[in-house]
């Protein structure tokens, strides 16, 4: 935002220069991204009359001037302006003179013809922004000739430009600077001038409005008659060429006036264009075409609001005006419109038409609905001044829900213990009246009222920052934080995921991660059937693109990704594992359940026993000895025949196997792969949290093999759970030796062989002993499982 200086100067003293001014508004607080001062570079430039204007006989678009300076003879100067006559007083740029941004001027030919220098516009003395102005800078004809041209042009006392943080609305304006001015120096903020008078008539009579959408929270109207248009004073389009706005006309003028100066845009309409003399304020109708005042016709939806008369669109709200009833020429009635819109909305609608004004930039970023009254106020005071109009009596103002002032209660002491400081009550008392809140001493206590222009005031942290900003914060000594250190360790959480860490790198796996943003077709890559309750997900509302707009509710596809990426890099072998979360809907709930997964995926090398072993060293780590493994057959991502599930109780953990055919082929990996998934929650809760100490065992053990015959579709974890039943408090262990198929062994049969380990911790066992247990094992084997022994 470009602030001029000699415009903050009608409301509060500044006897420093601009630099000095920048660097103070700095240390109190608002971001000064650049100074510039007018007029410091511009060299060798002085007034002249153009008293002769002739045609280049070589070049249709150039003319030869002849240039009185004040000197004995007139120069020649060949230029392709053409808004300058006869008469004509202007910048004249003479040989060796340097320009605005460092340009330096020379004598030369053009065409042929001799040019002294060159005039110059606004723009090339720095006096506007690029684009604003148009043509040379015709000066009054009773300007002094021959003198330099910074005594003859008011070059101001230089600009500012701030870049203001979304939070402060109030900050959008000259006034509000001029009161940050007013704060950081301790000087009084002057008044605006807001008096004017009121001819006969009321504006009620004239026009009607509305408000049928609560996008709008305030709409302001009124009228002006016997209007006069034509050009602003040189002093008001001065100000607004140095804060980057093109003057066009004293009407229009007036409204980016006071939106520079207040913060409120405001429109002003052909009372004439106003169908039925109705305002209506609402959203547009989907597809509507509506043709704004930079004469591009667009297309609205229902998501847009807009001004409307009796038979259409007029303008969008905030934004634009249409071009169907712009202030024309021969405007004699205009209607001033001063409103207040919901601030995302005016963002969107900008966003989706590509269209950001002056007017939107401010808007968007949510303004006082109070303003909108001191904007009208103002306009109308100005319309006076430039004897342009007269106010009709009356106000339209339709404001449903308004809003109030805050009131906080804030301790002086812990506002001084918070920043380190002994600042006296009274002192933050007048730091706080300087930047417009009411505040009495109450005690130990500050009763603040923030005006509505502060929303950003709502806790005692907040006011903290004003005094300190405005107290100054390089008075503020340097202290050392007051901190008190507490030893502490790793959560429990935490510890058991180091420690699941260090099984997973000790079974030769490295760590990966992955993004928990998805693409919603990672579904259809890993088989899941179209009403699988993991396809509800949870959206993002502003996703990086289609890739990342989901949150995942499995991390399948995320290890089958990074196994892909590996596996089109040419690495062989492949053994990755991954500690992250799933965030799963749960209905009545605002935010998912996150769920705590370890993935593991394999390929190269490996089978379904070497996933089964890292699982298992996992469990043994842990000391979780109830998990049993389970057939599964109903997950679409695994092979149906390869895959186990991993049980504790009733609750399955795990699952376990061979990743199915086709999903390894949609990831484009054209050998086995292997993925366990394990619910870390779950497994963590099966966890002892008090592991005793169990001696060595003093007595002897009894080892016994096993050897049996077995329909080959009986699973060993069956015969392993006989063992483990049967076998009672004397198993201490068992493990598989020998599977075999082949000769002296039947069709569909298999031998399966088992070591198992007998102890008694009372005492030594005999022969009877073990025999009694171990025969009761092999007849249930024959009776249940229908094995015979070897």
């Amino acid at each position: 935002m470009l602030v001029p200086i000699d415009w903050l100067k009608d409301y509060v003293e500044i006897k420093e220069d601009a630099k000095d001014l920048g660097d103070a508004l700095t240390l109190s607080g608002s971001k000064v991204e650049k100074v510039e001062v007018y007029g410091e570079e511009i060299q060798n430039v002085v007034t002249g009359k153009i008293v002769k204007i002739t045609k280049h006989p070589e070049a249709d678009k150039l003319s030869i001037c002849q240039v009185d300076i004040g000197a004995e003879e007139p120069i020649q100067i060949v230029t392709a302006a053409t808004n300058m006559k006869e008469q004509d007083v202007v910048p004249v740029a003479l040989h060796g003179s340097t320009l605005h941004g460092g340009l330096k001027i020379k004598k030369g030919k053009l065409r042929g013809e001799v040019s002294n220098g060159m005039f110059c516009s606004l723009e090339e003395l720095g006096l506007a922004e690029e684009g604003t102005c148009h043509g040379l800078h015709i000066m009054d004809t009773n300007t002094p000739l021959g003198v330099d041209i910074k005594e003859a042009v008011d070059f101001g006392g230089g600009v500012i430009e701030f870049e203001i943080t979304s939070n402060r609305q109030d900050c959008f304006s000259v006034y509000g600077i001029a009161r940050e001015v007013a704060a950081t120096y301790g000087r009084e903020l002057k008044g605006l001038n807001t008096s004017y008078k009121t001819s006969g008539g009321n504006v009620n009579d004239i026009v009607k409005a509305e408000i049928k959408d609560s996008l709008c929270r305030r709409y302001m109207a009124r009228a002006i008659k016997n209007v006069k248009i034509g050009p602003s004073p040189s002093w008001m389009q001065n100000r607004l060429n140095e804060a980057g706005i093109r003057p066009i006309n004293n009407i229009v003028d007036i409204t980016n006036y006071v939106m520079v100066e207040l913060g409120q845009p405001m429109h002003a309409y052909d009372r004439r264009d106003i169908a039925e003399g109705t305002i209506i304020v609402e959203r547009a109708k989907d597809n509507e075409k509506f043709t704004t005042l930079d004469e591009v016709e667009r297309t609205l939806t229902s998501e847009m609001l807009t001004i409307r008369d009796g038979k259409g669109t007029i303008g969008l709200a905030g934004i634009m005006g249409g071009l169907n009833s712009e202030v024309k020429e021969d405007t004699t009635e205009i209607i001033f419109e001063a409103a207040n819109f919901e601030g995302v909305n005016i963002r969107l609608t900008s966003k989706e038409l590509n269209l950001r004004t002056d007017a939107s930039g401010k808007f968007e970023k949510d303004l006082d609905p109070n303003l909108p009254a001191l904007a009208l106020d103002r306009a109308c005071a100005l319309v006076e001044e430039l004897g342009c109009g007269e106010i009709v009596n009356g106000t339209i103002d339709i404001y449903n829900e308004k809003k109030e002032e805050g009131h906080l209660t804030v301790s002086i002491s812990w506002i001084n213990k918070f920043l380190g400081t002994e600042i006296h009550g009274i002192e933050m008392k007048r730091i706080l009246e300087s930047l417009g809140m009411a505040t009495e001493i109450n005690g130990d206590n500050l009763e603040i009222t923030t005006p509505t222009f502060r929303s950003d005031m709502n806790i005692r942290e907040d006011v903290a920052e004003e005094v300190v900003r405005i107290y100054g914060y390089n008075k503020v000594e340097a202290t050392m934080p007051s901190i008190h250190a507490t030893k502490s360790g790793k959560s429990e959480k935490m510890q058991l995921n180091d420690e699941l860490a260090k099984v997973l790198i000790g079974s030769g796996l490295y760590e990966s991660i992955a993004y928990s943003f998805v693409s919603p077709k990672v579904f259809d890559k890993i088989l899941l059937p179209a009403d699988s309750e993991l396809r509800n997900v949870v959206e993002i509302k502003n996703p990086l693109g289609e890739d990342y707009s989901i949150m995942r509710t499995t991390t399948i596809p995320s290890m089958m990704e990074s196994l892909a990426r590996n596996y089109s890099r040419n690495n062989k072998e492949c053994r990755l594992f991954e500690n992250g979360k799933i965030y799963i809907k749960e209905e009545g709930k605002e935010l998912p359940n996150e769920i705590n997964i370890l993935t593991i995926g394999l390929y190269g090398g490996v089978d379904y026993l070497n996933l089964k072993g890292v699982v298992e060293n996992i469990l043994d780590h842990f000391k979780v000895k109830s998990a049993k493994f389970e057939r599964e057959s109903e997950n679409p991502s695994f092979h149906p025949g390869k895959t186990a599930k991993v049980v504790i109780g009733r609750e399955v953990i795990a699952t376990v196997g061979e990743v199915h055919p086709d999903v390894a082929e949609n990831y484009g990996i054209d050998e086995r792969a292997f993925i366990a998934v394990i619910n870390l929650d779950k497994l963590y809760s099966f966890i002892k949290k008090n592991n005793k100490y169990t001696p060595l065992p003093k007595f002897p053990s009894v080892t016994r093999d096993l050897a049996v015959l077995i329909d080959d579709e009986v699973l060993v974890a069956d015969i392993e759970e006989v063992i483990k039943k049967q076998g009672g408090n004397l198993v201490e262990e068992y493990s598989l030796f020998d599977v075999y198929k082949g000769a002296q062994v039947p069709e569909g049969k298999k031998s399966v062989a088992y070591s198992i380990v007998y102890r008694d911790p009372n005492k030594t066992l005999k022969d009877s002993d073990v025999n009694k247990v171990h025969d009761k094992i092999v007849r249930t084997l024959e009776h249940k499982l229908g094995a015979t022994l070897r």
